[in-house]
């Protein structure tokens, strides 16, 4: 005979307390592996077409993993020290930036730039608060970043666990569904089949989407010649796993930092907004409904509070897991309302009294 109700969820309650300190108190330790983890999850569907493919589990872990080493050791020749460089320059030049748009509201409006307005107070201290915080905040990133301790954490212990994960991950999976409640396996299998295909749409999807929009920001704004298009085309590009985000901040950052670059070249600056325009229309009509599909059920307004609720919590560590604990809990409760519908508590007595 099976446990009551009250003393599963006494258990099943226990248990997510116990998952939730030891997220707040192993926070940093556990990165390298929630980290570790989300890379096998993501590589996962490749190891397993490398397999239909002919190719033994150790060598589809092999390949893979020998292409990820290519591709990280040239975006750390290539790419990282470019962005670093923009993104340090861009926060210098803030002031310059913000004395440049002093000058044309001057010009255009002169009694909004008298020296005692408030305006021209708020942009000078805007301009002096991002050049000293801002610049303090990135040369902390960077000495943090390039500390001995992270070296190790990132660039050995997060490939190993990743590694290790993704050659084992189909044993871990059958592993766990043993350890399942038999009464309740079922439902649980159906329900972890619903939140992997939620997941796999958005993270693996929208992962992707991230990387070509990204990647296409930066080359196209770089291409017609904006400064400092690789920061803006990068930021667009992370942005975009949140929905409708990535294409505002990244938009509103180029075309500011194109008027003040392009201002009289309307055909530059008509470039520059003309790119985020086609990139949407690629990404809302050919991207995401290929990558990730229509189907995902998570709201944008559930995201941002997901990843702001759990960064607020738990850190980094929080905002790692904060997309598939949203789809998990939102996958549970489209799941209840479907019971709470057919019970007895929304029905009342409407069924008996119509019979």
């Amino acid at each position: 005979m099976g446990l009551p109700v009250q003393q599963q969820l006494k258990y099943w309650g226990i248990s997510t307390a116990v998952f939730l300190i030891l997220l707040w108190y192993l926070g940093n330790v556990i990165l390298p592996f929630v980290l570790g983890g989300a890379i096998a999850y993501f590589l996962d569907p490749v190891a397993d077409r490398l397999e239909k493919a002919g190719c033994s589990r150790v060598l589809a872990t092999t390949i893979i993993t020998v292409c990820a080493l290519l591709v990280f050791i040239l975006m750390a020749l290539l790419i990282i020290p470019t962005l670093v460089q923009q993104a340090i320059a861009l926060v210098n030049t803030a002031p310059r930036l913000f004395t440049d748009l002093q000058e044309f509201l001057t010009e255009k409006v002169p009694s909004l730039m008298d020296a005692d307005s408030t305006l021209r107070r708020s942009l000078v201290g805007l301009g002096e608060t991002i050049q000293a915080r801002g610049g303090a905040f990135l040369n902390g990133v960077i000495s943090s970043a390039l500390s001995l301790i992270n070296v190790v954490v990132l660039l050995i212990i997060v490939p190993v666990v990743a590694f290790y994960l993704l050659l084992d991950w189909d044993r871990m999976v059958a592993r766990i569904d043993s350890l399942l409640p038999r009464d309740h396996a079922p439902v649980i299998r159906q329900l972890a089949s619903e939140i992997d295909q939620t997941l796999a749409s958005f993270i693996r999807g929208q992962g992707t989407v991230c990387l070509i929009l990204g990647t296409f920001y930066a080359g196209a704004l770089m291409f017609v010649g904006l400064q400092y298009g690789l920061v803006a085309g990068f930021i667009a590009g992370l942005l975009t796993f949140i929905p409708y985000v990535g294409a505002l901040v990244g938009g509103a950052l180029a075309l500011g930092l194109g008027v003040f670059q392009f201002w009289g070249d309307w055909w530059s600056l008509a470039a520059v907004g003309g790119i985020f325009a086609f990139g949407q229309v690629i990404e809302g009509n050919v991207l995401t409904p290929k990558l990730v599909g229509s189907s995902v059920g998570l709201h944008p307004v559930w995201l941002i509070f997901a990843l702001s609720a759990f960064g607020t919590l738990f850190g980094f560590v929080g905002m790692l897991v904060a997309v598939p604990v949203a789809a998990s809990i939102g996958v549970v409760t489209r799941f209840a309302v479907t019971r709470y519908h057919g019970s007895r508590l929304y029905r009342g007595l409407s069924d008996s009294d119509e019979t």
